[in-house]
């Protein structure tokens, strides 16, 4: 059986210019630009199902990270690792490092140093990236007034996780969408890079819609009102049967990576101009208000019932 060191130098250095194999990695920031820093978490039963594909478990363990990045505004620049395994599985290493690689080089973002260890499936990845000082994208910057805007949709991957838990029975071509959305997602990096400058504050959206608007609203002390007719439906969302479980979903379903952010109404054009740039669609799902922080669902221009509490909340990991 290889060793520890046997089994990272066959799956995780690439060349032999690589920094990896020594107690630290030494970085050296481009001149005059800040460094954004992030770290996830996913563990096998919480995360991800067990028997999850490898290949697109190693593509989703980086683009969480990329995700963070990108709804700060910051380029990808180097990752780090740290893996606990249950077994020295080969086949797995494999398909999980050929995922991950593969979006590291669509993102020219480099693995520099990690750590593995043997225990419960745990995937620990640790993303830096660089961006003008200054330009970040924060939560604590949306002001009363300004556009609320989404981009993509959401709710594809919590319809695809009923799916395989057995809630809700899909089309084919409906589950194979979900399912991908779910095990798959697409970080927004290069919407996150044109939005510098003209977003004010951002958030991806990885615990559901309502809850992460909701971060928004309370670091930056403003009230968020979120149209519910205006908010994009993804063909199996609009297909459902049961329209409960597709605003659940959609409102807060987790896991889909999307941007919420916010932009002053007279950057309008910009915002779809820096959509249609990325090659991702973006709508405006409502506005920021002064009041308490809080996130309003209206219809019609008047609140919802409030029977979207639960997607208010999101996930919580300890609730």
């Amino acid at each position: 059986m290889p060793s520890e060191f046997e089994l990272i130098r066959r799956y995780f250095v690439r060349d032999a210019s690589s920094v990896i194999g020594d107690d630290c990695a030494l970085l050296a920031a481009p001149a005059g630009l800040a460094l954004a820093v992030t770290t996830d978490t996913l563990a096998e039963g919480t995360h991800f199902l067990p028997g999850t594909d490898a290949r697109r478990l190693g593509h989703k363990s980086l683009a969480v990270n990329l995700s963070d990045l990108a709804a700060m505004g910051a380029d990808p620049r180097w990752f780090l690792l740290a893996l606990a395994l249950p077994e020295a599985d080969e086949p797995w290493l494999a398909a999980f490092a050929a995922g991950m690689f593969a979006l590291a080089d669509a993102h020219r973002i480099e693995l520099v140093g990690g750590d593995t260890t043997r225990g419960p499936r745990t995937i620990t990845i640790t993303a830096i990236g660089t961006l003008p000082p200054g330009y970040a994208l924060r939560r604590d910057a949306a002001v009363a007034g300004e556009d609320l805007w989404l981009s993509g949709a959401t709710g594809e991957a919590a319809l695809g996780l009923a799916h395989l838990r057995g809630r809700v029975t899909l089309p084919a071509a409906a589950a194979g969408q979900c399912v991908t959305r779910l095990e798959a997602p697409e970080p927004r990096v290069a919407l996150g890079r044109k939005l510098r400058g003209i977003a004010s504050a951002a958030i991806d959206v990885s615990d559901g819609l309502l809850a992460d608007i909701g971060h928004i609203a309370e670091q930056s002390k403003v009230a968020a009102e979120v149209d519910i007719a205006a908010l994009p439906r993804a063909a199996a969302l609009a297909a459902l049967p049961d329209t409960d479980l597709a605003d659940e979903c959609i409102l807060g379903g987790g896991d889909d990576y999307e941007l919420a952010f916010t932009a002053p109404s007279a950057k309008r054009g910009e915002i779809e101009s820096a959509g249609r740039a990325a090659g991702v669609a973006v709508t405006r799902i409502g506005r920021i208000v002064a009041g308490t922080p809080e996130v309003r669902v209206l219809a019609g221009g008047k609140p919802v019932a409030a029977s979207y509490n639960d997607a208010r909340r999101g996930f919580d990991h300890f609730r």
